[in-house]
């Protein structure tokens, strides 16, 4: 959501922002805009719409060595090129960067910029007016831009150009995710680091609430008072590769296709010279003193965390409670007396889950992230961090994550029992292994599932998916995954649940994916199917193949029954792709919707 990209150096700077912009895209956007300051003046380009459109604005004769860019996805103002950013102070003077929320800016515009002209809808646009309204009080832009941020309240990563000082980009940040990049006579501003990685590696962290002086030469990290603080860079443990579609259409057919491999690097990363369990002694201390588990997590994240708690409850006999990190913020509940916060992110850097981790910090309560993303905000603020080394997630609808995720729980809560003595027919690692197997064999099936696509899916407004038990989780995330890419209308539930209202809206055709992968349930969930199929519905029934019927559309191999949801799924975002890719939607980048979302 949003997206930030800044160079001061040697080199020409254009490439560099747009290059830079481009591997921001998988964020979310609607318009998007770049300033080169050169000995002429403030070069400024922008655009509704995507950086293609941007590339063909600018102008490529213009030649500069400092830039900053921005990919915009509309809070305050409708997407337009006036709405874009980089935004400018009324003289031209000023020109800024901004993702984040200002909330407080309308208050800033009554109390001080009574008599300023504005050229936009934005938020932001306050922030660079009060900037040169404060720097005519103070004639130096480092104080008026210190006193500036000292009055905003909410989120932001902001990154400044004065038009008169060609050797500093002047870079704040608060809630917002913001990275200084490091490098020999360059020094770079970026919201990801994929976004700056032909640069450099090198990385410097911002905390929040302060102000950080960007040169070619040197980076100065202040407190909001002006303290100086010392900091060391951290490397980005990123492959450049890894953030390419190579022959693939799509980064999320790409990704769907690297889950098997993300399995074996799961099992890879996590087992000793022994071939056991390896994890942290200070997060298996963590469980071990807890006497019940919180996870905090959003969207398929929360999807992921259900399947955890089915994990952690049934192995490690440790309550878990799953909640949804927008309400559990504003409305906590009572908590045990000896809780464990698990915070699920693939970015790291989602913004409910974060003010929950402030809060329970305040607290006192020790917390647990678990991220596909070392270094993210949320792995450096919790006392603990579990990787996924997934790699980068590019599609903006998550598919390897969301297995990971699985796969990662799976792994602590065998560690959790395994530390508490009890006893377990199941060994994570070797289980995990034929998942990835099975994996395998679903990914190759591609052309019968598009077939199934265009049989369910093809003229269809709207779906429902039904389970029981873990297949209920799944169905969430089935029909997550089909409303966010081809925007048809899908809703997951419990089977049992149809009868008390829902099963109103069947009518002759409605899809109806249902799966049967759980023994105990499956005669429940093949009797909902029927009685959808009585009022007419197009029902398509996936299995386990011990659970195999002849009607059955579809097969998946037979794995552990805890670990269904990790093949169960693929199917289901293979159902997704192809239903959005026969609409002719934007299959990567949906509409609407951001890959991280870092505001509230």
């Amino acid at each position: 959501m949003c997206g930030i990209v800044g160079y001061i150096g040697q080199n020409d700077t254009k490439e560099i922002l747009l290059n830079g912009l481009e591997k921001l895209e998988y964020r979310g956007y609607d318009s998007a805009g770049i300033a080169m300051l050169n000995d002429d003046r403030m070069n400024l380009f922008k655009v509704k719409g995507r950086i293609a459109a941007l590339r063909e604005k600018v102008d490529h004769g213009v030649q500069s060595t400092m830039g900053i860019g921005h990919t915009r996805w509309a809070t305050h103002g409708a997407p337009s090129a006036e709405n874009a950013h980089p935004h400018q102070s009324t003289s031209g003077r000023f020109t800024l960067v901004h993702n984040g929320v200002i909330e407080n800016y309308q208050d800033l515009k009554r109390d001080y910029l009574g008599e300023a002209v504005f050229s936009s809808e934005t938020d932001t646009e306050i922030i660079v007016q009060l900037i040169e309204k404060n720097f005519e009080k103070y004639q130096n832009t480092a104080e008026a831009f210190r006193n500036t941020v000292s009055l905003l309240k909410g989120s932001y990563a902001i990154g400044l150009i004065d038009n008169e000082d060609r050797d500093t980009i002047y870079v704040a940040k608060n809630k917002s995710p913001l990275l200084i990049g490091l490098g020999e006579g360059f020094n770079v501003i970026a919201s990801d680091a994929m976004a700056t990685l032909k640069e450099t590696d090198q990385y410097l962290e911002i905390h929040d609430r302060e102000i950080v002086l960007v040169s070619r030469n040197f980076v100065e990290v202040q407190k909001l008072d002006g303290k100086v603080v010392e900091r060391k860079p951290f490397t980005a443990q990123i492959d450049v590769s890894d953030t390419e579609k190579g022959t693939y259409p799509h980064f999320m057919l790409k990704e769907i296709d690297e889950q098997p491999f993300v399995m074996r690097k799961i099992i890879q990363e996590y087992q000793d010279e022994n071939n056991d369990l390896k994890l942290d002694e200070d997060v298996r201390n963590a469980m071990k003193a807890c006497d019940r588990i919180y996870i905090i997590a959003a969207g398929t994240s929360y999807h992921a965390g259900l399947a955890g708690k089915q994990f952690i409850e049934k192995m490690a006999k440790i309550p878990v409670e799953v909640h949804v990190a927008s309400e559990f913020s504003y409305n906590m509940p009572l908590l045990s007396e000896k809780p464990l916060f698990i915070f699920i992110s693939q970015s790291g850097e989602t913004a409910d889950s974060r003010t929950v981790l402030v809060k329970i910090k305040e607290l006192g309560h020790p917390a647990l992230t678990i991220t596909n993303v070392p270094g993210s905000t949320l792995s450096r603020e919790a006392n603990y961090t579990l990787n996924l080394f997934a790699g980068p997630e590019i599609a903006v609808a998550s598919t390897k994550a969301y297995t990971a995720q699985i796969a990662v729980l799976a792994i602590l809560a065998v560690d959790s029992a395994r530390a508490k003595a009890l006893k377990l027919d199941f060994e994570p690692l070797q289980e995990l292994a034929i998942v990835a197997n099975a994996m395998e064999v679903l990914t190759d099936q591609k052309e019968a599932i598009e077939e199934l696509a265009r049989d369910y899916l093809s003229v269809s407004r709207n779906a429902f998916f039904i389970g029981r038990s873990t297949d209920y989780y799944v169905c969430l995330e089935g029909a997550l995954k089909l409303k966010e890419i081809s925007y048809i209308q899908a809703e997951g539930f419990a089977g049992g649940e149809l009868k008390h209202g829902t099963i109103a809206l069947i009518e002759d055709g409605t899809p109806v994916i249902a799966l049967a992968t759980q023994p105990e349930v499956n005669y429940g969930i093949r009797s909902n199917v029927q009685e959808v199929e009585a009022r007419g519905a197009n029902a398509m029934v996936i299995s386990m193949r011990s659970l195999e019927q002849d009607t059955d559309a579809f097969v998946v191999p037979q794995v552990h029954e805890l670990l269904t949801p990790l093949v169960s799924v693929v199917p289901m975002q293979l159902l997704a792709y192809y239903a959005a890719l026969h609409r002719g939607c934007d299959v990567d980048k949906p509409r609407n919707l951001a890959k991280s979302v870092t505001v509230e």
